[in-house]
């Protein structure tokens, strides 16, 4: 198996286990241009759910903060949406990560 790609689908799948670092590394470190494709796409993948994080953690608090009796549905619904976005993005990443593997 060639080291690019065993590189590349680990890019993928570092989002159990070095994050975003990972990726970023390879994408310093390599000359590949393939390989630096793949760390790129994956380093983005693996930042899309981190941007809404923090907003929606800040809204969670803030909002039972100011919580009396009920949980607000804003609360709920931007759990749900955020739980989504990492499924999806997990997902995305297996995926990718197994088709660079298996490519010829």
């Amino acid at each position: 198996m060639e080291t690019r790609k065993v590189l590349s689908s680990l890019c993928y799948f570092s989002i159990f286990f070095a994050g975003f670092i990972f990726p970023l590394a390879v994408f310093i470190a390599t000359g590949d241009e393939t390989t630096k494709k793949h760390a790129k796409k994956s380093l983005l993948s693996h930042l899309i759910p981190l941007i809404p994080t923090p907003l929606i953690i800040f809204a969670v608090f803030h909002d039972f903060t100011n919580l009396q009796d009920t949980v607000p549905a804003f609360t709920i619904v931007s759990i749900v949406v955020l739980v989504i976005i990492w499924i999806v993005v997990v997902i995305w990443n297996i995926i990718k990560g197994v088709k660079v593997l298996l490519a010829e």
